[in-house]
């Protein structure tokens, strides 16, 4: 008799660690629907490597070392000229549900759907640093990503805003020093003629400001 209920002890036992094994308390898992839109993309893809995805190589020895001597931002990072590509560049990530984006909804600022998917991904700049439709690879990133958007804490900083789909994906970026190579250069007039429309805002006032300032053929557009 002592020798059955040991056995069905340890039949029992056996039964509740597969159980909390196999179960998912203590864990956030999104679900399908969360994980889907932004141009048709899944995040299913992107939860599984999360831990992979956010160890990105730091920016190379040399490109670390010429920063040490550029003029810096407000954040002390480097400011570029147009003519270098390559850059060690402050990042932080927003997402379209956070107070200060919701009268915009998941738009960009130039009025088109902001982009979350396996090929081409939005980005968030001061126009005047990276004009609208500038296209850039962070290193060790297979995305692309645009800068078709702006905010108004990015203004007189080279900090790039990453979009990102929801709050949970939002916050495994942080805020993060990467190395970024910019393949190619957006509209500088465009950019200018955005902004000239949207001067009531002090931001856009100051990126358009500096832009002439930067190239004084634009100022045609201040002038409408």
């Amino acid at each position: 008799m002592l020798a059955r209920i040991t056995s069905l002890l340890s039949i029992a036992l056996a039964a509740a660690l597969f159980t909390s094994c196999g179960g998912t308390s203590g864990l956030h898992v999104l679900s399908d629907s969360a994980t889907k839109g932004h141009g048709g993309s899944s995040l299913a893809s992107f939860n599984s490597r999360s831990k992979t995805s956010t160890q990105l190589p730091a920016p190379s020895e040399s490109l670390l070392a010429a920063a040490k001597s550029k003029p810096k931002d407000k954040h002390s990072m480097p400011i570029y000229s147009y003519q270098e590509r390559r850059r060690v560049v402050r990042t932080t990530a927003y997402t379209h549900t956070e107070s200060d984006h919701l009268k915009y909804g998941a738009m960009n600022a130039t009025g088109t759907p902001l982009r979350y998917n396996n090929r081409v991904r939005s980005a968030a700049a001061d126009w005047s640093f990276y004009p609208v439709g500038t296209t850039f690879r962070i290193k060790g990133m297979p995305y692309l990503y645009v800068v078709d958007d702006y905010g108004s804490a990015l203004t007189g900083t080279g900090t790039i805003d990453i979009f990102k789909p929801s709050r949970e994906v939002m916050n495994l970026w942080g805020r993060r020093t990467v190395e970024i190579n910019i393949v190619q250069w957006g509209s500088f007039d465009r950019s200018a003629e955005l902004l000239s429309k949207r001067t009531g805002y002090s931001h856009c006032r100051q990126m358009l400001a500096n832009l002439v300032r930067q190239k004084p053929e634009l100022g045609k557009f201040a002038k409408r």
